[in-house]
């Protein structure tokens, strides 16, 4: 199984992927991408189909996993995310991979124990998990990466019930 998660937006897009061989997960690609602010929506929505659509493809991905927007303060702003996530909706059809969805505070408790866990608390966890990696100079990632290590747990826990 090779998990993708990812956590979108317009700027930056965080992304993790982890790879599950019997009771371990490897880390097998992490990091972001950087939309740039100069290019057009259209432009912009082109390089994220790109980006994850290739590594999809290098990575033989299967899984994807996000987290559902919340409406914050700024509606434009969750409008434009729904493109983004439409995109990935798509990727997971083209590519025939199974989908999990998690709500912001189900990744924070999962992670931390507390749902109303701050970024820092989660980045936290997740460099304690992953000891040899180096801390991320955006928290996109280790945002990605807490809700690609929520697909994998997921994950583990259905295929256990189905052993039953």
């Amino acid at each position: 199984m090779v998990m993708l998660g990812i956590d979108p937006g317009f700027a930056f897009a965080g992304f993790g992927i982890l790879k599950k061989e019997q009771n371990k997960a490897f880390l097998l690609d992490h990091g972001y991408l950087r939309l740039p602010p100069s290019k057009s929506l259209v432009e912009r929505t082109g390089l994220f189909y790109e980006f994850f659509n290739q590594k999809i493809q290098v990575h033989q991905v299967d899984h994807l996993s996000l987290e559902t927007p919340f409406l914050g303060k700024n509606a434009q702003n969750f409008l434009k995310l729904g493109y983004l996530r439409g995109i990935l909706y798509l990727l997971a059809s083209q590519h025939k991979l199974e989908l999990h969805e998690f709500a912001p505070r189900q990744v924070k408790l999962a992670l931390t124990g507390f749902g109303g866990a701050s970024k820092e608390q989660v980045a936290h966890v997740i460099m304690r998990l992953f000891p040899n990696l180096t801390a991320p100079e955006k928290s996109d990632v280790t945002d990605a990466l807490a809700v690609t290590l929520c697909g994998v747990w997921q994950h583990n826990n259905i295929m256990s019930k189905l052993r039953i």
